[in-house]
């Protein structure tokens, strides 16, 4: 029966005034609501109150990957045309993949200049999915031009300028890779962090840097048809210890976020325990999958029909997570990436 499960069997009717436009002021003031998932029983809180959910012996695990600021909008040399670029991947060698708009003004061999002429490019290949391939030219750190020139890469759904660009950053984020925020851990402040270890749940890291495949819509009617992209992802020893400690321990191994569960289940499945691991992971959890690393899971609220409610409902079951989101909306929770926050444990 699992296998014939159907992207419509996820789907759920979301109010549009509900999605989030602004993060929350002070960040772990947003709304939380807790999930069992072994009996479904919902419970509302707010997201300091994570403090008191957390046992000493716990341990969250955060993904430490930093957004890159990889909207940017240039010139074309010869016309003056406007062009914006999203970078996506960063292939080597200064060139990058990118997509396009308007496609028709980056064909191959045109230039374009961005920030007054601190960075230029030139389209030097174009894929068979439409993006272009870009190599760069600069004198300096093209990473610190790019904090200069570049926009925040903010979801479709959020109209609303972002005052802040550190705002669509979490409080630990360090290697910069990301094309969008591991958005679970938005809510935590350094303070909170603080409060958290003097209590005895103990923090681990991991990089996955979050590909914009994140978000592809699934268009196959059968979710197995559905071809998952792959990320890039680093687990060091220390948080493989952490992990395998916590478990010794019988302690709760808890993701922030999607991102970090499929870092943890990846590493699990390929290494068949933990350890310091390093790879690309295309890992596609639904209803069926049976969690080899993670016990609780700190995570947003997901677009209907998509991947991660799929991952989420592997969790705590389909019935339950759509219950609850049910629920979120007619208690007028706030959806997506500035959204409130879920407790699954």
């Amino acid at each position: 029966m699992e296998n014939s499960m159907k992207t419509s069997d996820f789907y759920y009717d979301l109010p549009e005034e509900l999605i989030a436009q602004t993060p929350a002021e002070p960040r772990d003031s947003s709304r939380l609501m807790v999930l069992d998932k072994n009996t479904g029983e919902i419970g509302h809180y707010h997201f300091r109150d994570i403090l008191d959910l957390l046992s000493p012996g716990d341990c969250l695990i955060l993904n430490d990957s930093r957004v890159l600021p990889a909207r940017i909008y240039g010139i074309k040399e010869d016309t003056g045309a406007h062009v914006e670029f999203l970078l996506l991947e960063n292939k080597g060698n200064d060139i990058w993949e990118t997509l396009a708009k308007p496609g028709k003004r980056a064909k191959e061999g045109v230039s374009f200049s961005f920030g007054d002429g601190l960075l230029r490019c030139e389209v030097v290949g174009v894929q068979e999915d439409g993006n272009r391939l870009i190599q760069f030219r600069y004198e300096g750190e093209f990473f610190s031009l790019l904090d200069k020139i570049g926009q925040m890469p903010l979801p479709p759904y959020i109209k609303e300028k972002l005052e802040d660009q550190e705002r669509y950053q979490t409080v630990y984020s360090r290697e910069t890779g990301s094309a969008a925020a591991p958005t679970a851990g938005l809510h935590f402040t350094p303070e909170l962090l603080e409060k958290l270890r003097k209590k005895g749940v103990k923090l681990g890291f991991v990089t996955l840097h979050v590909g914009l495949g994140t978000f592809r819509p699934v268009s196959a009617e059968i979710i197995t048809d559905h071809k998952m992209h792959a990320e890039h992802y680093y687990m060091p020893q220390e948080t493989a210890d952490l992990i395998n400690e916590t478990k010794r321990n019988g302690g709760r191994v808890v993701a922030v976020g999607t991102t970090s569960c499929r870092t943890i289940e990846s590493v699990a499945q390929k290494e068949g325990c933990f350890r310091e691991s390093e790879g690309w992971t295309d890992i596609f959890i639904y209803p069926g999958y049976e969690f080899k690393g993670l016990d609780a899971l700190i995570t947003n609220f997901h677009l209907p029909e998509s991947t991660l409610i799929m991952l989420v409902s592997a969790l705590a079951g389909r019935e339950n997570v759509l219950a609850a989101y049910r629920e979120a909306v007619r208690e007028r929770y706030k959806f997506f990436s500035f959204g409130d926050a879920t407790f699954i444990r």
